[in-house]
């Protein structure tokens, strides 16, 4: 099933689905997971600037990846001296500098208008995010080297915890408003209108390896029985 339709921003009530996982109870935003909203980054793409921009081929590549913790940032530093510069084009400005924005390493550095791993079009090694093109050329999923934020956009969950301390996780599309400050000025939002949701299948098989490394297969078992 399919849909072409604009959505909210947040999901109402009624276009939540659950899934009971003891400690936590998952919600998900079913008209997304159900909807063929696709990354249509190359094709289409305007980015997340002030401007649309599609022939930048920034996507949302356009800020420094948030990081989430030390654990996250090794990997990243270490997925980033394991490619060399056949596919990431700027591998010696990041042997020279680091590829995070400060000593805090918690974002990764930005140049020339977009994250550091970012490889610009007419780059031989291929245009695109050098972590993602290293991962393939692996034979090994981009999930695990890329940062979490990277992987998982444009799905995001909110936590929150309950009296009975029952965490509830509802898991939705972004929204502009998850960009911050930044979102005020961005010209474009892949989920709002109708531009990017022209994939082919829903959102629940294009994303499933990701859906199920943020929920575990168990929930993501479940939830597909119930959006089947």
């Amino acid at each position: 099933m399919t849909s072409s339709a604009a959505a909210p921003d947040r999901p109402e009530r009624d276009d939540l689905v659950t899934v009971d996982a003891g400690d936590t109870l998952w919600q998900f935003d079913a008209e997304f997971l159900r909807s063929n909203w696709t990354c249509i980054w190359g094709r289409g793409c305007h980015g997340i600037e002030a401007q649309r921009a599609e022939h930048l081929h920034r996507g949302c590549c356009s800020l420094g990846a948030e990081l989430d913790g030390v654990e996250e940032a090794m990997m990243v530093s270490a997925s980033a001296d394991a490619i060399g510069a056949d596919v990431f084009e700027h591998r010696a400005l990041a042997e020279r500098d680091g590829v995070f924005s400060d000593a805090t390493r918690t974002s990764t550095r930005v140049v020339d208008g977009a994250c550091i791993f970012l490889n610009r079009p007419g780059f031989a090694g291929g245009a695109g995010c050098a972590l993602h093109i290293a991962a393939l050329a692996a034979d090994e999923s981009p999930i695990d080297w890329k940062p979490s934020v990277c992987w998982q956009v444009p799905v995001k969950v909110d936590w929150v915890m309950r009296d009975d301390d029952v965490e509830v996780a509802t898991l939705r599309r972004w929204a502009r408003t998850d960009w911050g400050v930044d979102g005020e000025r961005m010209a474009w939002c892949c989920t709002e209108g109708d531009e990017a949701y022209v994939g082919d299948r829903p959102v629940i098989e294009t994303l499933a390896e990701e859906l199920e490394s943020i929920v575990g297969t168990a929930v993501f078992v479940e939830l597909r029985r119930k959006l089947a």
